[in-house]
């Protein structure tokens, strides 16, 4: 039996590498079975200021009806001076089998009880039992019965995809206090209940998520539930039009090929999730119920050593609607400065009185994904004020913070990263004085889009177009002037190109050179930028086939 169950008051953040939950599981409470015989104790009324406690005994029934062993039952308290905490209560030495006896205090509990039993072939099957409202406020008994499940009937529309995991989930909400529960398993013959009252209306939220590897990819089914009850089975069998797809690409790093790394699963969890190895460069398909929500992917990129830091992206809350295909690129050419362009995102540079402090990743990747550990062998970041060095700081791309003088003046910032091959360089210059609020700091950046393979570099010898977008303070204000300057001999040289309808044409040079890239910006305000990629992109080592 692999089946794995932990406990907590509430559930964990998923704004964390998923991987972790693969592992592990958080569990509150479950419960099962019916109430019999239930009995106050006129002998045992407590002292004044004194806990009032009862026994409660649970009797666990296996598939066949008789008394098992092969369980495991959780309390969590939702009332009481317990409330928030849990207990897995522990057969005494005077229990007969597949019976616990504990004491616990007056109030309401969330109960949940899983119940194994070996099946033909040394499989296992599991029955999960939750009784989200256990009462507790006289001595009582309840029998938990495996025999009250129901299957858990999920399949993806390939008859040939194999199942990987399950994982089972309630949260129950009372006065304040929320229990949560959950049970993660390798097997496929699972089965749930619900037992007992009803709880409050909308008082319990449940979800199930099941993994399959199939052979257009992986597939990963979630269906949540909002009721007064917890589920007792579950069928759903979606075709394929009601599936949404997200692909996951990544690039080889300029350390070559290698394996990185694919954590995925629901945004609103927790959730087993699925951590799986990809070759790079390549590609991997998850095919998703678009009503579990949103989807949270972070990728782990190869690293040239065991001793190198890994780097990760991180695509959290990741749409995708049914019939609909959602790609995601990771470590992709061209790397260069990117700004959030979320609503509520924070600025990327600001001042703050006398202080200028800048976080603008510098190596995020073409698709504008920010790296955790962008691999770099140095990094600067320095300001001149009226032309006199204020002070560099070394360390992470892009981020730095300086104290100057309240007066204003003309500032000049410069950021620059060297990569494994090539380097970044954004230059801005624009004029601030000391602020009586965080302001933000009139900072441009330029986003450039070539057209890649697969592997992350561009056809040889062939005239293509580039994307060029703005991005900040000129987006907001307008661009007074945009120059575009390409080199094929590492910023030897440069040959402007015109932009025309944000895009720029570019003739790619032979197998295996690099193509060098230079904006020069400025907006209607006077703040300007130039940003240089020194080996902004490969070719491929061969050039493509003529028709």
């Amino acid at each position: 039996m692999n089946e794995s169950s932990a406990h907590s008051s509430a559930p964990k953040s998923r704004r964390t590498v998923l991987r972790g939950l693969a592992a592990t599981a958080t569990v509150a409470v479950t419960a099962t079975a019916l109430t019999s015989g239930a009995t106050a104790t006129a002998a045992t009324k407590p002292a004044a200021g004194a806990v009032e406690t009862y026994t409660l005994k649970l009797v666990h029934l296996g598939r066949t009806g008789a008394p098992t062993t092969a369980h495991r039952t959780q309390l969590t308290a939702l009332s009481g001076p317990d409330a928030g905490s849990g207990q897995v209560p522990s057969a005494g030495p005077s229990d007969p089998a597949g019976t616990v006896t504990v004491r616990v205090p007056k109030g309401r509990y969330l109960l949940d009880s899983t119940i194994t039993t070996e099946t033909a072939g040394g499989a296992s099957g599991v029955d999960w039992l939750v009784r989200p409202r256990l009462d507790v406020d006289r001595d009582t008994t309840l029998v938990l019965d495996a025999r009250t499940a129901r299957p858990v009937d999920v399949l993806p529309p390939d008859a040939g995809a194999a199942f990987r995991h399950a994982g089972a989930f309630v949260e129950v909400a009372y006065q304040g206090t929320k229990g949560f529960a959950n049970l993660i398993t390798p097997s496929s013959d699972l089965r749930v209940a619900h037992l007992g009252p009803a709880t409050e209306r909308g008082a319990v939220r449940a979800w199930i998520d099941t993994y399959w590897n199939g052979q257009r990819g992986t597939y990963v089914l979630g269906y949540t539930f909002t009721s007064d009850r917890a589920l007792t089975g579950l069928v759903r069998h979606p075709a394929a039009a009601e599936l949404g797809t997200i692909v996951v690409r990544a690039a080889a790093p300029a350390s070559g090929p290698g394996y990185g790394f694919v954590d995925f699963g629901p945004t609103v969890g927790p959730s087993p999730a699925l951590a799986s190895a990809l070759q790079v460069p390549g590609s991997a398909t998850y095919m998703v119920t678009p009503e579990r929500g949103t989807w949270d992917v972070v990728y782990t990129a190869p690293t040239a050593s065991d001793e190198e830091t890994p780097n990760r992206y991180f695509a959290l809350g990741t749409a995708v609607a049914a019939g609909g295909t959602t790609v995601l690129a990771f470590d992709t050419p061209v790397f260069g400065p990117a700004l959030a362009t979320s609503r509520g995102a924070k600025p990327a540079a600001v001042r703050t009185g006398n202080t200028l402090a800048v976080a603008l990743p510098l190596l995020a990747d073409g698709a504008g994904n920010v790296p955790s550990a962008p691999p770099h062998s140095a990094a600067t970041t320095t300001l001149h004020r009226n032309g006199s060095l204020v002070g560099t700081r070394r360390g992470t791309p892009g981020h730095a913070s300086f104290t100057v003088p309240a007066g204003r003046a003309s500032y000049r910032l410069t950021a620059t990263a060297k990569r494994p091959r090539g380097s970044v360089t954004a230059a801005w210059t624009f004029t601030s004085a000391a602020t009586g609020s965080t302001t933000e700091l009139p900072l441009s950046i330029v986003r450039f889009a070539p057209s890649l393979g697969p592997d992350g570099t561009a056809a040889p010898r062939r005239a293509d177009h580039v994307g060029v977008t703005v991005r900040g303070a000129a987006e907001r204000s307008g661009v007074r002037s945009l120059t575009v300057s390409v080199s094929a001999d590492g910023g030897a040289t440069w040959t402007p190109v015109p932009v025309r309808g944000g895009r720029v044409a570019v003739t790619n040079p032979g197998p295996g050179r690099s193509v060098s890239l230079r904006a020069e910006l400025t907006d209607s305000l006077g703040n300007t930028l130039t940003q240089t990629h020194i080996d902004a992109y490969t070719t491929g080592q061969t050039a493509p086939r003529t028709a």
